[in-house]
């Protein structure tokens, strides 16, 4: 078992000590039985052919990124941070274009990348540079397989690559941002991320666009003075940093 496995292994006991903390041992047990019982509904074979319902992408591209391959290890572990699913293509090619930015001076950042689906569609745009974050280890592997199979005569950037650690310990690239959230994260976590994005733009002042899809906690990113949100729907929301927002018309 890889170091990655390891940790990820003990995040339910790491989650469980943390949700007694919060909200005592009973209120704990109970969250956990319904943790459980929705692993196991959405574990029923009807729900698993509906996780195929977005192949259309892996097969265009000969890639692996739907959610119906994830294991049901995996599959438990990604509800206790944000069960894996993959971005519509439709959607995302809607959000890259809500901004007028030059994508060469921008590293695009995918925080949560799963099987790499995001990066692989990203590499659309000439990106200076793709990286994507992901904490469980066998998404991480497929992510890699996907980077290193797909072929598209759209892609536009070449250099992806993919990292397996806990996004709350990552260390932003010092270039001009574009940062991809795709709920990856619980409150908590998520508002540790926003706190070293910003102590990062503290220390190295810098271009930051943050796409936030399926928006379920923006308080967190709402709640930032140093955060402006120039776009969005029902279904995402872009921020910029207040810094740039103010150098530039960004909204196309």
């Amino acid at each position: 078992m890889s170091p990655q496995d390891a940790t990820a292994d003990l995040s339910f006991l790491e989650w469980f000590r943390d949700q007694v903390q919060q909200r005592g041992f009973v209120s704990a047990v109970a969250e956990s039985a319904k943790l459980i019982w929705q692993f196991l509904r959405e574990s029923m074979p009807d729900r698993r052919r509906q996780r195929y319902g977005d192949a259309d992408y892996d097969w265009d591209y000969r890639v692996d990124t739907t959610s119906a391959t994830v294991s049901a290890r995996n599959r438990f572990l990604g509800l206790l941070h944000s069960p894996y699913q993959p971005t519509d293509p439709s959607l995302f090619h809607e959000m890259m274009t809500k901004l007028d930015i030059d994508f060469s001076q921008f590293v695009f950042l995918d925080v949560g990348s799963g099987k790499g689906r995001v990066l692989l569609m990203a590499a659309d745009y000439p990106f200076r540079k793709i990286v994507g974050i992901e904490l469980l280890a066998e998404l991480h592997r497929i992510a890699q397989e996907n980077v290193r199979n797909y072929v598209s005569d759209s892609q536009r950037c070449f250099v992806i690559e993919t990292v397996c650690g806990d996004a709350c310990n990552f260390v932003f690239p010092s270039e001009p941002l574009v940062l991809y959230l795709f709920n990856p994260l619980p409150g908590p976590e998520l508002a540790t991320l926003v706190a070293n994005l910003e102590r990062s733009l503290n220390e190295e002042p810098r271009p930051v666009v943050v796409h936030y899809q399926n928006p379920l906690l923006e308080q967190t990113l709402s709640g930032q003075k140093w955060l402006l949100r120039v776009a969005g729907t029902h279904q995402y929301s872009i921020y910029v940093n207040r810094q740039f927002a103010e150098t530039k018309e960004l909204v196309g």
